[in-house]
């Protein structure tokens, strides 16, 4: 079955089988983790994590569903990457499913486009588990779950303060919680929140926003693309929000270059084609094939797995963003 976000927190707790979570936005995919690891700590469920670099690693995976641990009941699996099971693997899943009633396989995905959504593997998991995409395309979605964030911070919003939230954030969920944490501290004795109070605790918060950012990754200026980051990262910007603005202007230009036709079907606003074509041309196509490995290692480097420092790997991708690669083993 096929849940959306709000459904699926409801459903944590009696969560088992095999659940899929697919998408580009951060702050669902975080609070869902957050759920689920709550609720096996309450439950005192065993948690093991995995990252799926190639297809052997699917059967490791499996490995572990099917054994426990002598002081563990129940077993919950999280896995993440971009790299679904092969024919025997997918085996093994069908297998899992039918008879395994306790243990729970999380999967975390990045967003997946409509073919792969069509795969053996997503269909499995939809007819005798749960996938949730992770968006929110409406703005009642958007509000609905901000709202939740707000209600957290037991604060209150106007109805116009929301729209200028919505607007001021472009639609970027976790900015937006950002904003209402900082409006929160600000305002902390303020029934309503209104757009003056919005408007001025963030209007001085920032001297640069990750959108500026982004507008020098594609104008390839590298120095102000670091000096941009350095900024942000010293005014406390969250990194999981740097990252997905990263990931998502790197994945902009990996699809406008397979469909250089689809510019506005992809996305992208149309007085920005001409900024992403000229990066397209600035660019070596080769870069793109290190793109999505450099991107896993951030994303494992925020979450504290590994030894790499999260704050090098981004300057390497604002760097290959640039055209002016840190490292050969990146150009």
């Amino acid at each position: 079955m096929k849940m959306d976000y709000l459904q699926a927190l409801k459903r944590v707790d009696e969560a088992r089988g095999a659940w899929i979570m697919h998408g580009q936005e951060p702050l669902l995919e975080q609070n869902l983790l957050d759920a689920f690891r709550k609720s096996w700590s309450t439950h005192e469920i065993e948690r093991q994590r995995y990252d799926i670099s190639n297809v052997g690693d699917w059967r490791n995976v499996f490995n572990a569903l099917n054994s426990l641990s002598l002081f563990s009941t129940q077993l919950a699996v999280e896995v993440h990457g971009n790299i679904k099971p092969d024919a025997s693997s997918l085996k093994l899943l069908k297998s899992y499913i039918q008879q395994n009633e306790h243990n729970l396989l999380l999967v975390v995905m990045p967003k997946q486009d409509s073919n792969s959504l069509k795969s053996s593997f997503f269909q499995l998991i939809e007819a005798n588990g749960v996938t949730v995409p992770l968006t929110a395309n409406y703005p009642q979605d958007r509000q609905r779950i901000l709202g939740l964030e707000a209600e957290k911070l037991g604060i209150r919003l106007a109805s116009d303060a929301w729209q200028w939230l919505e607007q001021h954030h472009e639609h970027n969920l976790l900015a937006a919680k950002n904003s209402l944490m900082r409006v929160s501290d600000t305002f902390a004795d303020v029934e309503v929140i209104q757009i003056d109070h919005l408007y001025s605790c963030l209007q001085d918060q920032s001297r640069y926003t990750t959108y500026d950012l982004n507008d020098a990754l594609l104008d390839g200026n590298l120095a102000q693309s670091i000096k941009i980051f350095q900024y942000l990262i010293a005014s406390g910007e969250a990194m999981t929000l740097i990252l997905w603005s990263i990931s998502k202007e790197m994945r902009l230009l990996m699809q406008l270059f397979e469909q250089p036709q689809n510019a506005l079907q992809l996305g992208i606003w149309k007085n920005k084609i001409s900024v992403y074509q000229q990066a397209l041309r600035r660019l070596n196509p080769a870069v793109f094939l290190n793109w999505p490995a450099l991107l896993l290692r951030i994303d494992a480097s925020i979450k504290g797995i590994g030894n790499e420092n999260p704050e090098h790997l981004i300057q390497q991708a604002i760097s290959s963003l640039c055209g002016k690669p840190l490292f050969s083993d990146i150009a």
